[in-house]
């Protein structure tokens, strides 16, 4: 069964370039980001390390912790830092944890449950280690996404999905197409008009169950 949206994740134990913790202990009260990748040292994936690297100050402002899966292990996590850093131009602060025996891979239904790694493994071998988790700080999953291995994730947009799921949750409203911070959002069609100009003040009615406003600071 894979995880749903509102699941609680598996609170395991991983093995990490900065130590072995809990998941849930990690996650704390903040927000968290797991982003997975089938192999260290894969092109792609460097990309994409070297992007989260340079999205640090933005992770602590949106009070986010970002933590990497890759299936090989903590020495070459340590080693493949250096070319992350070397080519997102940034230190990746964040840690990786080293899921060789797949574990995290298969609980957060990435792998099927027969996976295994040959000896003299590639990345095809766990091709599908290929996603992005957003985590709540009840430790609930809010939203995920999955790519193919050749196609470099939009981090841009992970984090315009991170101001969407914080705002929403915590104004109780909801986000439209393409919404950006400062943008209109929707007021819940389950809010009637009275609470909602209680609640928001002006807001405009688009269609019946349609409504928007301004979020006042």
């Amino acid at each position: 069964m894979s995880l749903r949206i509102n699941d609680t994740i598996p609170d395991l134990t991983v093995e990490t370039d900065q130590g072995t913790f809990s998941l849930h202990d990690w996650i704390g009260d903040s927000w968290a980001i797991l982003f997975s990748h089938p192999k260290d040292f894969t092109p792609v994936c460097t990309t994409e390390f070297g992007a989260v690297a340079q999205l640090a100050s933005e992770w602590e402002k949106r009070g986010t912790k970002v933590i990497g899966v890759s299936v090989d292990g903590v020495e070459d996590h340590k080693k493949w830092k250096g070319d992350i850093e070397k080519v997102g131009g940034a230190a990746a602060g964040f840690p990786i944890i080293a899921d060789d025996k797949l574990e995290v891979s298969k609980a957060f239904d990435m792998l099927p449950a027969e996976a295994y790694l040959p000896d003299g493994r590639t990345p095809a071998d766990s091709a599908t280690v290929r996603s992005v988790f957003i985590i709540g700080p009840d430790k609930q999953l809010k939203l995920s996404m999955t790519y193919p291995m050749t196609v470099g994730r939009n981090f841009a947009e992970v984090l315009r999905a991170l101001d969407g799921l914080q705002t929403s949750t915590g104004k109780g409203v909801a986000t439209p197409a393409n919404w950006n911070v400062g943008d209109d959002v929707i007021i819940p069609a389950t809010v009637s008009d009275a609470d909602a100009k209680e609640k928001f003040g002006d807001f405009t009615t688009v269609l019946p169950y349609l409504r928007t406003t301004q979020l006042k600071d």
